[in-house]
């Protein structure tokens, strides 16, 4: 896992612009704090920030290969779970090694292969390659978006990076952000290559882009496509047993310390046990880390989301699988420290607005960092075995929008636009915005002849989560990891587990009348009986009231600033007003909306944005 920024520009002598390539890859120093490097040519310079994990000698990058022809040159993030099998079937066609990383793997793959070298990898990635015999770079992402991937087309060429802030080092791009960035980031659709940033781009998951003198062109090498599943009910169990048992063993190897987040509920339960029993095999204690924060088990309230704290059945599953358990105990103060929030505010380099979920993370990943360097995680499983509340929910299933946004919550519902100013909600038009995102998602999804309405409609649900909404999590998942040097994989985005489970029918997915029946069944064996019968509970938020204390009092420092910037963008009487509340009866939509002003006021003061709002 690592950083990557590059340029390339056909109209420049690029060797003597060292400088700017190194300050483009020194922002991913958190990313790779384990060694840099840069590769420079006339028309091209690849940067890497390095993150050891699989051949801690021999991995360094940039890597290139000399051909009669001109070099072959990468800067490679992520991980290629099957590397092993590809450097044997590389050996027998004729290649020497020099290292034993994927990245080398990965790098000779594209000699044999082409840009088709994606069709052989199975792994979480983002990988330039500038080919000197074309005068070309090809940009690649993974199949599901796990690892993020920039770039920024300029004059004559093309700027790339794992992450904005990479690009932003270059003079040629501007901090720009106009109505179309802030419409998005309010919005919550996660419109398919958007960047907060004018003229900045995702490459989009399951993509190729090219650049050469020709200009920029792309092609989709992967996507959700719909097949018959004509399983049984006991052999689909056995089916997603069978793959979930591979993928965690696959995505164990590792060169150095690796654990599990552990939530206590299903999914991250099911990584937990299917982990340790494999570990157990070599002699091996599991490693598991979670989040809490101070007495929230003692006063834990239900709530539209929760049902019941973590905590009891994270208890149960360590004690089960036997691991070495860590708890990382939070309190207001951790969760409200300003430094905190602008850590994670410029680890994703947008105002996320998420608060004490964001805050936690990113705590709970530096704790973890500590003693090891991988994580497991249970991330995506919701996506991918229909697991949210609103997949279950009436209204929502038959809304005409996204669900997400149906399901009335804290962070998503019909009130968290009121804290912005009349005039540039009118200028965003943003119920019209999410209605066109919602008609142009729909329109992608494709169908079996045949399906059911309900089937129809469900698989609908499920590809706007598996192409919208786990992408959001996704995004925040890396870079709260990355920040602190932390790998994260995430098992339940294994491409051959999506594609199985997302052609079962609706009726398969539920089977046993609850959400996740086939993870469920899938995993009972490794885990305790009340997380197998556990409601699903998302990542958990503080209810302790000095965390909206600790906003309420930061937001009256912002409030008493009259230039405070922030004041373009939020109504200055709704902020008055929810700070002068008695904090006693904050509601969780108040809160959330004073979380989003901080965030703003941060982002900001870091960023000294170019705001085109007309």
């Amino acid at each position: 896992m690592c950083g990557i920024a590059g340029w390339v520009s056909f109209d420049s002598d690029l060797t003597q612009h060292h400088s700017t390539l190194d300050a483009m890859t020194q922002t991913m120093a958190c990313r790779g704090p384990d060694g840099s490097g840069t590769f420079i040519r006339t028309h091209a310079g690849l940067g890497h920030r390095r993150l050891a994990i699989i051949d801690l000698p021999g991995g360094t990058q940039p890597m290139s290969i000399g051909t009669p022809n001109g070099d072959i040159a990468i800067v490679y993030s992520g991980e290629a779970y099957n590397f092993t099998e590809l450097r044997t079937r590389l050996i027998e066609l004729g290649h020497r090694f020099r290292t034993d990383s994927d990245t080398e793997v990965v790098l000779r793959g594209y000699l044999q292969w082409g840009d088709a070298v994606v069709d052989h990898l199975n792994g979480m990635y983002a990988f330039a390659i500038w080919d000197q015999r074309e005068e070309k770079l090809v940009m690649i992402r993974d199949r599901m978006g796990i690892k993020p991937f920039y770039y920024y087309p300029t004059r004559d060429g093309v700027l790339f990076g794992s992450e904005p802030k990479a690009i932003l080092a270059n003079p040629l791009a501007r901090k720009i952000v106009d109505t179309d960035g802030i419409r998005e980031l309010f919005a919550m659709t996660k419109s398919p290559g958007w960047s907060l940033w004018k003229d900045m781009h995702e490459v989009l998951p399951g993509t190729i882009v090219t650049v050469d003198r020709g200009g920029l062109r792309s092609r989709t090498y992967w996507k959700l496509n719909p097949m018959a599943h004509n399983d049984s009910r006991d052999d689909t169990v056995a089916r997603v047993r069978d793959l979930m048992t591979d993928i965690v063993e696959r995505q164990l190897i590792s060169d150095v310390p690796r654990c599990v987040l552990l939530s206590g509920g299903l999914d991250s339960s099911a990584i937990t046990g299917l982990a340790a029993a494999r570990l157990a095999r070599d002699g091996e204690r599991l490693r598991t880390f979670s989040v809490d924060f101070l007495h929230q088990e003692q006063s834990f309230r239900p709530d539209e989301m929760r049902d019941t704290p973590d905590s009891p059945f994270v208890r149960e599953v360590a004690e089960l699988v036997r691991s070495a358990h860590h708890d990382v105990v939070l309190d207001p103060e951790d969760l409200t420290d300003p430094e905190v929030r602008r850590a994670m505010i410029t680890a994703r380099d947008i105002p996320a607005g998420l608060g004490d979920m964001d805050a936690s993370l990113y705590l709970l990943f530096k704790a973890i960092r500590a003693q090891s360097t991988v994580a497991l995680s249970g991330e995506s499983a919701d996506e991918v075995f229909g697991g949210y509340r609103w997949f279950h929910d009436d209204a929502a299933v038959r809304s005409n929008t996204f669900p997400w946004l149906a399901f009335n919550s804290s962070v998503a519902g019909p009130d968290r636009f009121d804290l912005f100013i009349r005039d540039l909600l009118r200028r965003l038009s943003i119920d019209d915005y999410i209605g066109d995102q919602y008609a142009t998602a729909v329109a992608e999804v494709e169908h079996l002849d045949g399906e059911s309405e309900t089937d129809r409609r469900m698989r609908t649900i499920c590809h706007l989560h598996l192409t919208r909404f786990v992408r959001m999590l996704l995004d925040r998942k890396d870079r709260a990891s990355m920040a602190v040097g932390l790998e994260v994989r995430v098992p339940f985005c294994d491409h051959r587990l999506v594609e199985y489970v997302y052609n079962t029918p609706w009726s398969l997915k539920t089977f046993d009348g609850r959400e996740k029946s086939l993870l469920r069944h899938a995993t009972e064996h490794v885990l305790p009986q009340s997380v197998a019968q556990r409601v699903k509970s998302p990542y958990p938020s503080t209810q302790d009231p000095g965390y909206a204390a600790g906003l309420a009092q930061q937001v009256k420092e912002i409030v008493a600033a009259p230039d405070s910037p922030v004041f373009a963008l939020v109504d200055r009487t709704w902020v008055q007003n929810a700070v002068e509340h008695d904090l006693s009866r904050m509601t969780a939509e108040v809160r959330a909306g004073l979380d989003r002003v901080l965030d703003l006021h941060h982002w900001l003061d870091l960023y000294s944005p170019e705001l085109q709002l007309d």
